[in-house]
């Protein structure tokens, strides 16, 4: 254990961190590799490959994506800024590159080979575009004559055509969202809540009638009509489960699910382990939210505070819509849950996520040299 007394980095970390949201992200970290086993094998197996396969690929991405948020836990608020600034500017050429050297699968074009990764610009884009936009906002409210709003909304323009282009219109909602809540904690005035909010309603309008897979999922959701094997499969899952689960290992209903190990997770969480694990689960993530914006409302940088709220609200927005999708409360679209469904890049670029957090919320020492200064100086003005 670290010393108080002993002043370095990693004693500095390990007594300013928030331990609640450590110890909720770690849970949600191991916990996701704990239900690959359950989830990732029948998948597997169907499509050929020996039943660990899965299983050992997310595990594979667990110390990765532990030191990626240790790392990023060390930054100072200047260093996160930058680190999401940078990270901003090459997820964007690498989401453009996609369109056209990126991989396509299911006709989307989300994806860039390297080598043997096979990497998702777009969930790297999400936390970096969050900080940046914060801090837009920030530099609005601090200085007037900053059009930091409006350099917030071509940014969001930017990014919502890369993503349409592709195309990923759950992203695209996503991000628009967070945006969207970003803009209203940061004093968005009504006239612009009506404008944008009539924007959005006409952006999904017409997703609806450009893009026939939009409006397919739409109308199986409203109707009950067409192919919802998938969906149908899920609440299966689920109320077979029932409030205890039928035991791990002991799932018959997830076999039949084609995505059980990424979008529908946590139907197979609801199968094995019962409703109350899901519940607990949800709770979690709900306590990663109140305690974020708990601590966020306690910052003085306005940069810093919106930051927390934008990436805690990213955190449990992505999970409120996969967790709606598996139950039915809303079209479905490919939305994994965050630490939990399967998949390199999300996994890492939310470890990227929660080690902002986790430095955005870190209690700092003060600058001994400068408080011993003020001292002095203190001193000498009152003669002593």
């Amino acid at each position: 254990m670290t010393s108080r007394a002993k002043r370095n980095v990693i004693s500095d970390w390990w007594w300013g961190i928030d331990r609640w949201l450590l110890a909720a992200f770690l849970t949600l970290l191991v916990g996701g590799v704990v239900l690959s086993f359950a989830a990732s094998p029948p998948v597997a197996e169907r499509i050929g490959l020996e039943p660990f396969h899965f299983v050992k690929r997310h595990a594979a991405f667990l110390v990765p994506s532990a030191l990626v948020m240790f790392g990023c836990s060390l930054l100072t608020p200047k260093q996160v800024r930058r680190a999401s600034l940078l990270g901003l500017g090459i997820s964007l050429v690498l989401m453009a590159l996609a369109l056209f050297v990126g991989t396509e699968i299911k006709g989307a074009r989300r994806w860039i080979d390297f080598g043997p990764l096979n990497i998702q610009p777009s969930e790297f884009m999400k936390p970096c575009f969050v900080v940046v936009c914060a801090w837009l906002f920030a530099e609005k409210a601090q200085r007037p004559e900053i059009p930091g709003n409006l350099f917030a909304l071509i940014l969001l323009l930017v990014v919502a055509a890369l993503l349409v282009a592709q195309p990923d219109l759950g992203q695209t909602i996503l991000t628009a969202g967070v945006w969207g809540g970003l803009f209203f904690m940061a004093g968005m005035p009504w006239l612009w809540i009506v404008v944008l909010g009539g924007f959005g309603l006409a952006g999904v309008s017409g997703a609806y009638f450009v893009f026939p897979h939009v409006a397919s999922r739409i109308n199986r959701f409203w109707t009950g009509e067409g192919d919802t094997y998938q969906t149908d499969t899920a609440r299966e899952a689920i109320m077979h489960g029932g409030w205890l689960g039928q035991g791990p290992g002991e799932g018959t209903v997830k076999r039949l699910l084609p995505d059980s190990h990424t979008d529908f997770a946590f139907s197979v969480l609801a199968e094995e382990f019962g409703i109350i694990a899901c519940m607990i689960l949800a709770a979690i993530f709900a306590f990663i939210v109140l305690r974020g914006l708990s601590v966020a409302m306690k910052q003085r940088d306005v940069s810093t505070r919106l930051s927390i709220c934008g990436l805690v609200f990213l955190f449990g927005l992505q999970s409120i819509i996969n967790m709606a999708v598996n139950l039915q409360l809303m079209p479905a679209k490919g939305m994994t849950l965050p630490f939990i469904s399967y998949g390199g890049s999300s996994m890492i670029a939310v470890a990227m996520a929660a080690g902002f957090v986790l430095a955005l919320t870190r209690r700092r020492p003060e600058n001994r040299s400068y408080t011993d200064h003020l001292v002095q100086r203190t001193a000498v003005l009152h003669g002593v």
